[in-house]
């Protein structure tokens, strides 16, 4: 059963069966008979279906957003800006596309030789509750540019997400298995991998998940694309933009409550400014407001469960009695919802529970380092490898410190974000592959080679 609770009252708000096996193997055969057709069309007719499913989204703007509200506790402007963000993943491949997956002429010993870039064929999609929209057209945009054909298993917390989400391809007469949810249970993931039709997998969501469904993916040979849990490093140097930096690790902090995996995650500063930011970084942090995210006034919501926000507090707590500073929140609130405080650690060290764990919700960790050096010694101090951020009025400098930060992301003094042009994802337990810009599409492609003679002499 996939159960929806809106986070900010407790109350459940619907429910949603899950499909037997009989029913998932129609959904199944539906997606490998759609391929069969659906590999055959042009970019032309693959871009028309994505601008339409686009236009649809942006037209519907209010309702959707209004769906991630209630389901996961998402403050309804922000809801609003992914449903737009959403809409353009759709019409960034439908335009760039066909560019990316453009044959290419390679010299050989061959009259001529090439490669083309071919679809797989129906391609799963394993979402988590934190961004429903925009993970799921991450996912399905540039999978279907290419030809494939998506199953989507978002998750069980959010169903109402799901089935608009798939409903869309529906209103604007998509074939009708380009683009199916499946509400399954994670047992049923396997059933689906097994099946001879579906030809690799994209999962974002923790790393034990990620390890579990990378197992199932290598036993079949089926490529996948993990998406991961992340302890994204901050490093503000001597010389950075104090307000700048302050006024944006504070916003990266709390958007979604900071439930993002590519959210700062551990502020690094060095010792000569560390005081003078922890002062900017608190001002920005004690002026938020927290509250019902239906309200336009709200800028952080609740936590998405309750047992996500028991996790936390036992974060902080342990934080806390380890010798960090809890400079503002820290306290369980009382009252209906799952709403906990923005929460602002300093003196943190590597070893505490903070440093060592992912912090997924609006907890704020800020760490001391003697130097340049000692920051990026701190940073590279995880078993994850997702995104970052250097803040430095040196920007060359950055740029080579960039080279040395193991993460698949580097920002340098702005907001850390994903951006439908450019390559995300991360190394070590923060994933493998990539989504987005020109790489993203290229992970579920046969790139096939072909060799037309006579050989030169």
């Amino acid at each position: 059963m996939y159960i929806a609770t809106n986070p900010a009252t407790g109350i459940e708000l619907h429910r949603y069966e899950v499909l037997d096996s009989d029913s998932l193997e129609q959904c199944l055969n539906r997606a490998a008979e759609t391929f069969a057709d659906w590999r055959k069309t042009g970019f032309a007719e693959r871009a028309l279906l994505l601008n339409q499913v686009a236009g649809l989204m942006r037209r519907d703007e209010e309702r959707l957003a209004r769906l991630m509200t209630d389901e996961m506790g998402k403050p309804i402007k922000e809801a609003r800006a992914e449903v737009q963000k959403a809409a353009s993943c759709a019409e960034h491949y439908a335009e760039h596309g066909a560019g990316y997956l453009a044959p290419q002429s390679l010299p050989s010993d061959a009259t001529h030789s090439y490669v083309q870039h071919l679809p797989l064929g129906p391609i799963l999609g394993i979402l988590p509750w934190n961004a429903p929209f925009w993970l799921a057209f991450r996912f399905c945009a540039p999978a279907i540019m290419a030809g494939n054909t998506c199953l989507m298993k978002h998750d069980s917390h959010v169903p109402a997400c799901g089935e608009a989400i798939a409903d869309l391809f529906v209103q604007v007469g998509a074939p009708a298995g380009l683009m199916q949810n499946i509400r399954i249970k994670n047992e049923q993931v396997q059933q689906v991998l097994e099946h001879d039709a579906v030809q690799g997998v994209s999962l974002t969501g923790s790393s034990s998940a990620g390890s579990q469904v990378a197992s199932l993916a290598a036993k079949q040979i089926k490529p996948a694309v993990l998406e991961l849990g992340g302890s994204d490093p901050s490093l503000v140097l001597t010389d950075a933009d104090l307000d700048a930096a302050a006024e944006a690790l504070a916003l990266s902090r709390i958007i979604n409550a900071g439930q993002s995996c590519i959210a700062a995650k551990r502020i690094i500063v060095e010792e000569p400014v560390y005081a003078d930011f922890i002062g900017k970084f608190h001002q920005h942090l004690a002026s938020l407001k927290m509250g019902d995210p239906a309200e336009e006034s709200t800028q952080v919501g609740p936590i998405a469960r309750a047992d996500l926000r028991e996790g936390l507090h036992r974060q902080v707590s342990m934080t806390v009695e380890q010798g960090g500073r809890c400079l503002l929140g820290g306290e369980m609130p009382a009252g209906p919802g799952f709403f906990y405080p923005v929460t602002l650690l300093v003196d943190v060290t590597p070893q505490m529970q903070v440093a060592c764990e992912e912090t997924f919700g609006p907890i704020a960790v800020v760490m001391k380092a003697e130097s340049a050096e000692q920051a990026l010694a701190i940073a590279n101090d995880t078993a994850y490898g997702l995104a970052s951020s250097i803040w430095s009025a040196d920007v060359a400098r950055a740029e080579r410190m960039a080279r040395d930060i193991e993460a698949g992301q580097v920002t340098i003094n702005g907001l850390v974000k994903t951006d439908p042009r450019l390559p995300s994802g991360g190394i070590k337990r923060s994933g493998y592959g990539r989504e987005l810009g020109p790489h993203g599409i290229l992970e579920f492609v046969n790139v096939q080679q072909v060799w037309i003679g006579p050989k030169k002499a």
